[in-house]
């Protein structure tokens, strides 16, 4: 018995990875397909994702563009029923209906809470039924940071470190410091899920080395997050930094005269102010008429063997300052006026007087040279004459007589009427 042998055609063979992308193109051109079908659906409904911080309120609304009198209805994210048309399904007073048309329904939740995120779903039930999803979602609102790590005084050159810490933000919050109104620069923030909810707990550190110009000044941490409004979330420390004096000596006067009393003030800025202070002369002992009282150095009786300097140390328990004054006693007032006054109008005096002494010169000065040249002129013409008539003079007698104005002169006086 002959067994016949079967001749089978073989199967073409594909490769793996040709089926997964012939699958992927299906799918993609099938939820296209399916979405263009949606978008030209007037029975579709219309819905819109909606963000709401913890305590706000929410308002959910879903739209269709025609309806043939089927009911729209909201449900929660465990797919409970809250809206039925107008009808409330669960009993829940945070949840109100806002509007309700045929072509719509909106409905409300109030003292929303992070138990409240998730995904909503409208539904209009037609045939088939169509549906809709909108997702809330919820932001915790970070509470009011708290400041630690400094509780007392310190001292001027020291390096401290604050913290700074808040909690119950979602998405994580983010914290700034300053000092005054300028921003400062804090370490980069550790962010932690709280294990009781699903929020976060964010914590930052400012490490400072104070000076004297930090006494007194606010440091500032800041709360910035999309649920709070810009500086709604803010907590100050107020830095006290102590420091030695910076010392300087106040003068009674501006002009301290031989004979009169005199004042001198010890002024130290430090912090604490300062408790105890030491009066000094640079080049010897205070005098015997200066009296120490307390920041005070007094001269009851000024003379000019006081002058020098005069130095002031204060200490205040953290550290000493030192400040010095130099003192010139001018010399004593002559009847009460004021030499400043007296010397300017004797200044004022004695120009006038210089400036009337200078015309006058100048005047007589130019008198006596147009004189001179007046005299000088009148003797040479005198001398001309005189020897004129004696140079054509035979003999003494002539000579006299012509100098005289004798005939020559007469003549000459008659031919010039002549």
């Amino acid at each position: 018995m002959k067994v016949s042998a079967r001749h089978t055609m073989p199967f073409p063979t594909f490769p793996v990875s040709f089926l997964w992308t012939l699958c992927s193109v299906n799918v993609f051109v099938l939820t296209a397909y399916s979405d263009l079908l949606l978008e030209d659906d007037p029975f579709q409904p219309v819905t819109s994702d909606e963000t709401v911080a913890v305590g706000g309120t929410v308002t959910l609304t879903c739209q269709v563009a025609e309806n043939d009198n089927s009911s729209l209805q909201w449900s929660n994210t465990a797919q409970q029923t809250l809206y039925f048309g107008e009808k409330r399904a669960l009993r829940d007073n945070r949840i109100q209906l806002h509007r309700s048309t045929p072509t719509e329904l909106s409905i409300t939740i109030s003292d929303v809470q992070l138990s409240d995120e998730g995904e909503y779903t409208c539904s209009i039930f037609t045939m088939p039924v169509r549906t809709a999803r909108a997702t809330v979602t919820v932001m915790g609102v970070p509470g009011k940071p708290q400041i630690s790590g400094y509780e007392d005084p310190v001292l001027e050159g020291e390096r401290i470190t604050l913290t700074c810490t808040s909690s119950g933000s979602k998405p994580p919050a983010k914290l700034r410091w300053y000092r005054g109104h300028e921003e400062i620069q804090g370490q980069p923030q550790d962010v932690a899920p709280d294990p009781d909810d699903r929020t976060f707990r964010v914590r930052s550190e400012l490490h400072l080395t104070v000076t004297r110009a930090d006494n007194e000044a606010p440091i500032a941490c800041t709360v910035d997050h999309p649920a709070l409004a810009e500086g709604d979330k803010r907590t100050e420390r107020q830095l006290i930094v102590q420091y030695s004096p910076d010392v300087y000596i106040r003068p009674g006067s501006d002009l301290p005269r031989e004979g009169e009393k005199f004042l001198l003030q010890c002024v130290g800025i430090g912090n604490p102010e300062p408790t105890s202070y030491e009066w000094k002369k640079n080049d010897g002992d205070l005098p015997s008429l200066a009296k120490v009282d307390g920041s005070f150095l007094r001269f009851e009786l000024l003379n000019k063997s006081d002058n020098g300097m005069y130095l002031c140390q204060a200490s205040n328990g953290i550290g000493r300052g030192q400040g010095d004054y130099v003192l010139l006693v001018q010399d004593a007032a002559d009847g009460g006026a004021d030499p400043t006054a007296m010397t300017a109008s004797n200044g004022v005096d004695h120009a006038v007087i210089g400036g009337v002494v200078a015309v006058i010169f100048f005047i007589l000065l130019c008198l006596l040279i147009v004189l001179g040249r007046y005299l000088i002129r009148h003797k040479g013409t005198y001398l001309t004459h005189e020897a004129k008539g004696s140079d054509e003079a035979h003999d003494a007698d002539t000579a006299i007589i012509n100098a005289e104005g004798g005939h020559s002169s007469a003549e000459e006086r008659k031919e010039y009427f002549i």
